[in-house]
C-alpha cells in the first residue's frame, strides 16, 4: 500500500500520484466500461441473468488478468494499441453477453464481432506507427482473439453440432498441453500463413452466425481443417527443432 506523506521532499522525490494511480487503475476504469456496454445491452435489446453472469465474469477475470500484465510488463501501462485492443475486449464481452443469454439477436452479435475482427488490423498499424508495440500488446491481442473464437464457436455449435467447439478450444488445448510437455513451450518464428489461418477463423464464425449464405457447415469446416493443419505443422516444427534431452522429446 501506498502512504503519502505530506512533505516537500517526498513531492519532488517520488513519481506523481496520478502516475502510479494510472497502471493500476485504467484497466479498472475499462472493467467500468464493460458493466456500462452491458447496461446499454440491457436497455436496448434486454439483458437476461445468464448474460448479466457472462458478462460480468468476463470483465473481473479480464481486469485481473490486463492488470497483471500491464503491472508486469517493461512500460508499466496500456500504450495507444493496447487501448484499442481494449476496445476489441469491450466488444467481445459483449458478444459472450450475447452468446450466454441465449443468442437472441444474431444481427447485433454479428456486428459487435465483425468490428472487433476488423480491429484487429488497427492496434497492429497503431503499434508500429506510435512505436509502442510489445510482447504484452502482442499477447493481449492474441488472448482477445481467442476468447473471441471460442465463444463465436460455442454460438455456432448450437446449430452446426459441437465438433464447431474445436476451433475455438484447440488453442487452449495446446496451452494446457504444454504445460506438461516443455517443448511445446518453444519459439515459433514468425509465420503469414499462422496469421492468415487465424484471421479465417473469425471470418467463418462470422458469416456462419449471420446466417447470409448457404451450407455455412462447409465453411466452417475448411476453415477448421485448415486450423488443424496449422497446428499440425507448428506442433511438428517444434517437435523437431526441440533439444533432444527435453523431456518427452526422442528424436529417433
Amino acid at each position: 500500500m501506498t502512504t503519502l506523506h505530506h512533505s516537500a521532499t517526498s513531492r519532488t522525490t517520488g513519481p506523481p500520484f496520478a502516475e502510479q494511480w494510472r497502471p493500476n487503475a485504467e484497466p479498472a476504469a475499462w472493467a467500468g466500461a464493460q458493466v456500462i456496454l452491458l447496461g446499454v445491452l440491457e436497455g436496448t435489446v434486454g439483458l437476461g441473468v445468464l448474460g448479466w453472469l457472462a458478462g460480468i465474469a468476463y470483465a473481473v477475470a479480464s481486469q485481473a488478468l490486463l492488470s497483471g500484465a500491464v503491472q508486469r510488463s517493461s512500460r508499466g501501462a496500456l500504450g495507444p494499441a493496447d487501448r484499442v485492443t481494449v476496445v476489441r475486449g469491450l466488444l467481445v464481452g459483449g458478444v459472450t453477453a450475447l452468446v450466454a443469454d441465449g443468442g437472441g439477436h444474431p444481427a447485433l452479435l454479428v456486428v459487435a464481432a465483425s468490428v472487433a475482427l476488423a480491429l484487429d488490423f488497427v492496434d497492429g498499424q497503431v503499434a508500429r506507427r506510435t512505436g509502442t508495440a510489445s510482447a504484452m500488446g502482442a499477447r493481449f491481442d492474441m488472448e482477445v482473439d481467442a476468447f473471441l473464437i471460442l465463444v463465436l464457436s460455442v454460438h455456432v455449435s448450437l446449430t452446426l453440432g459441437p465438433w464447431v467447439v474445436v476451433m475455438g478450444a484447440l488453442r487452449y488445448a495446446f496451452v494446457a498441453a504444454s504445460r506438461g510437455l516443455a517443448w511445446l513451450r518453444g519459439a515459433l518464428p514468425p509465420s503469414y500463413a499462422r496469421k492468415a489461418v487465424a484471421a479465417v477463423q473469425g471470418v467463418a464464425l462470422v458469416v456462419a452466425a449471420s446466417g447470409l449464405l448457404p451450407h455455412p457447415g462447409v465453411l466452417v469446416g475448411l476453415a477448421l481443417a485448415s486450423l488443424l493443419w496449422s497446428f499440425g505443422r507448428d506442433v511438428a516444427w517444434l517437435w523437431r527443432t526441440a533439444p533432444a534431452s527435453m523431456e518427452g522429446v526422442s528424436h529417433v
